[in-house]
């Protein structure tokens, strides 16, 4: 966000390899498979190579860089294949195996998401495929085959299909005889799981998360040494508990192998009947929500107070907290500016929006702030601050506006200490630049996927941006309708709900740098979002009808247009589906 009127902002054009919001799974070319015939029979095994993606994509070949590892979701161990479908690409991904003569291999593969294919080519005798059109949870594709006489390799890939949904892959399986490739080592027993902590925190339950472990197939969850629940990712609720109770809990990883020793101990506390809440009267954020951002300075746009905020906003986020000496250590300075008398009268005003059902949320960073929490220490000092901030002050949470830089393992940290201090009712925002969120690779995006349990809301800043790559793989302009949907899709079909996904842009053209629009486009954005209608030229394959709404920089520059902007887009975003 900007403090000043005329930045550029930081939208750098940069090349990107995200293509449909994820990297098809697939490639091209087959997966081949040589090696050398043998006079014995070998023993059966997976001949298969990184059958589980665990090393990413080594050993396979995407078609037009289609595919990418996630770490969710995933049969087993800690990462699948992913593969996006575009354009006249259908995100085929192959290896290259070696198989015996005159041998019968099984060829199976779990897949999930949209159409799935999974296929065997040059087997010197019938080549063989088979398919799902679709699943929502993991689905096993099972086929075989047999070699010909003079066959010491064979193709095998999986792809999707045209215009169809992502699709994911995982635990690949060529078994049959030993072609002389080999294939993966026997599984180890994983090692016990580091970085564990509690996250949300109610009267009934606790949120643990954790770090992912390296050839770990699942987890299983201790309470004071008792097994409680098993979990296939990184992040497990136990229910059931007692409030105003201390639960000491540990996490193991198993795999084929075995299950791990214990993690160390974390202690966590539910809340008080009812839950903590952040700050007396914090209210819910509606289905769909209108966001602003209030200036807490003068920078020629009209001077509010937040008694003079506009009644469409249902988020109000006060810009900006500031930096202290200490890192990840925040405040908040009233600025003379803005026309209160006290700071009692401030909080007063907080106090009323909330009570009219707004959330009134604190923001870090922006265009000028620079809060650095890249450490355990610094991401406690945030968390500490942050909480102190919001029972002072009666914020509902805060809007992370970082635009220097982040670090997601320890921002991650410093957002879950912050959700078990302020509890369910904790409001997180986020307003990343779009080279932010090109890629879930990306410390940012990655951030907002760390903490998708507890997120409120990622508002994008759809300005200044230099041209940017949509979720099809063309490159958009700023300033369009197809600019704000083709990237927004990145966001819906890279593993972000709807219900956090909002539009980010200015309410007038001296609020930014660049890539202002009329409030007519974002209003047809969101209806090419919710319902298919009033696109450009890039429609999406699918409706997002949960989608949250959208944001503006800033209050102050609304009113300073005579409200053009919250007054067209409110309406809108309240009366979407």
């Amino acid at each position: 966000m900007e403090r000043a009127p005329g930045s550029t902002g930081s939208g750098t054009r940069r090349t990107r390899s995200w293509i449909g919001g994820a990297v098809a799974l697939l490639a091209a070319g087959a997966l081949s498979v040589t090696g050398l015939a043998g006079t014995a029979q070998a023993a059966d095994i997976n001949v298969a190579k990184n059958a589980g993606f665990e090393s990413g994509l080594a050993n396979w070949t995407c078609s037009a860089g289609s595919g990418t590892t996630v770490g969710s979701p995933a049969h087993g161990g800690a990462a699948a294949l992913k593969a996006t479908p575009a354009g006249q690409d259908n995100a085929k991904c192959a290896q290259t195996v070696a198989v015996q003569p005159n041998a019968t291999y099984t060829l199976s593969a779990w897949v999930q998401g949209g159409y799935a294919y999974l296929g065997a080519e040059g087997t010197g005798t019938t080549d063989v495929s088979t398919w799902t059109p679709d699943s929502s949870g993991w689905k096993q594709l099972t086929t075989t085959f047999r070699t010909g006489a003079a066959t010491t390799s064979v193709t095998v890939y999986t792809h999707g299909w045209y215009g169809q949904s992502p699709y994911y892959a995982d635990d690949v399986s060529v078994f049959g005889p030993d072609g002389g490739g080999g294939g993966d080592p026997t599984p180890q027993i994983p090692a016990a799981p580091a970085g564990v902590a509690a996250g949300s925190v109610t009267s009934s339950s606790v949120t643990l998360n954790w770090n992912a472990v390296s050839g770990a197939s699942g987890y299983n969850v201790y309470r004071a040494g008792t097994k409680v629940q098993s979990s296939s990712g990184t992040s497990s609720t136990v229910t059931g508990l007692a409030a105003d109770t201390s639960y000491d809990f540990q996490v193991t990883a198993t795999n084929a192998a075995g299950e791990s020793a214990r993690s160390a101990t974390v202690t966590a506390r539910t809340a008080k009947g009812g839950g903590t809440d952040p700050g007396p009267g914090s209210p819910a954020v509606p289905k769909h929500a209108l966001t602003g951002y209030w200036q807490n300075f003068n920078n020629g746009a009209t001077v509010q107070k937040l008694r003079d905020v506009q009644s469409q906003y249902d988020i109000i986020a006060v810009s900006f907290a500031d930096a202290t000496a200490t890192p990840g250590q925040i405040t908040f300075n009233l600025d003379p500016a803005v026309g209160y008398g006290s700071v009692a009268d401030f909080k007063a005003d907080i106090a009323a929006k909330k009570a009219a059902g707004k959330s009134v949320i604190i923001s870090i960073g922006g265009e000028l702030g620079n809060v650095t929490v890249n450490s355990d220490a610094s991401a406690t000092a945030f968390a500490d601050s942050a909480y102190a901030l919001m029972r002072e002050y009666g914020f509902s949470g805060v809007d992370i506006d970082l635009e220097h830089g982040i670090n997601s393992t320890y921002l991650t940290k410093a957002l879950r200490q912050l959700s078990a201090k302020a509890g369910s009712g904790l409001v997180i925002t986020m307003a990343p630049q779009t080279i932010d969120m090109q890629s879930t690779s990306g410390e940012y995006f990655k951030t907002a996927l760390n903490v998708k349990d507890i997120l409120t809301v990622v508002n994008m800043q759809y300005y200044n941006s230099g041209s940017m790559l949509g979720c099809d793989g063309k490159v958009y302009s700023q300033g369009t309708v197809d600019f704000l949907t083709a990237l927004a899709c990145i966001q819906l079909e890279g593993g972000l709900d709807p219900s956090q996904v909002g539009l980010g842009v200015p309410a007038s053209a001296r609020g930014a740098g660049s890539g202002y629009v009329a409030p007519s486009v974002v209003t047809n954005a969101l209806d090419c979002l919710a319902r298919g209608t009033n696109c450009g030229s890039f429609k999406p394959a699918r409706t997002y009808p949960g989608i949250r709404g959208a944001m503006t920089w800033s209050t102050n520059w609304d009113a300073t247009a005579g409200n053009a902007w919250s007054n067209t887009v409110g309406p809108h975003v309240h009366g979407l589906p």
